[in-house]
């Protein structure tokens, strides 16, 4: 294979607000903590264990905004991206990194009334936000096939 892939899945709990910071020409950029669990049986005492890792979501423009009004700490988020990682040089001197989620499509999955304690506001369909995509073909529903011709 000639081509390289850097493509992320996430589907997790946000672990605090969407923060928006805005730049000058009115473009913004958003960002926030998700937690992914994975659960198991430990084999020799049979307790069940869970570790979370820990995510660094980045939005853009629009799709900050959204999240940032729809979204609140503990709601359950599906997100599609890109690793990005960054560098600078902390105020020890020392170089520092981070690894971040540059996010190119998402999903609300919790409801207002989810289990996840969810949301104060109204919680967004995960269809609404296709203003990222551009609008959706409907599909019909039901429709009685075609009469055709053919013999079989």
């Amino acid at each position: 294979m000639s081509g390289t892939l850097n493509k992320v899945m996430l589907i997790g709990h946000l672990g605090d607000e969407v923060k928006l910071h805005y730049f000058e020409g009115g473009n913004c950029i958003g960002r926030f903590p998700i937690a992914t669990n994975e659960t198991y049986t430990n084999r020799q005492t049979g307790e069940k264990v869970t570790n979370t890792e820990w995510h660094n979501i980045v939005l853009r423009n629009k799709a900050a905004e959204i999240c940032e009004k729809y979204l609140h700490k503990g709601d359950k988020i599906y997100v599609e991206g890109r690793l990005k990682t960054r560098q600078w040089q902390g105020e020890d001197g020392n170089m520092r990194y981070t690894t971040e989620v540059h996010v190119q499509d998402f999903t609300f999955l919790s409801t207002k009334d989810g289990p996840a304690g969810a949301s104060s506001g109204p919680a967004k369909p995960a269809a609404d936000h296709a203003v990222e995509k551009g609008p959706r073909e409907a599909q019909p529903v039901n429709q009685p096939e075609p009469e055709d011709d053919l013999p079989f």
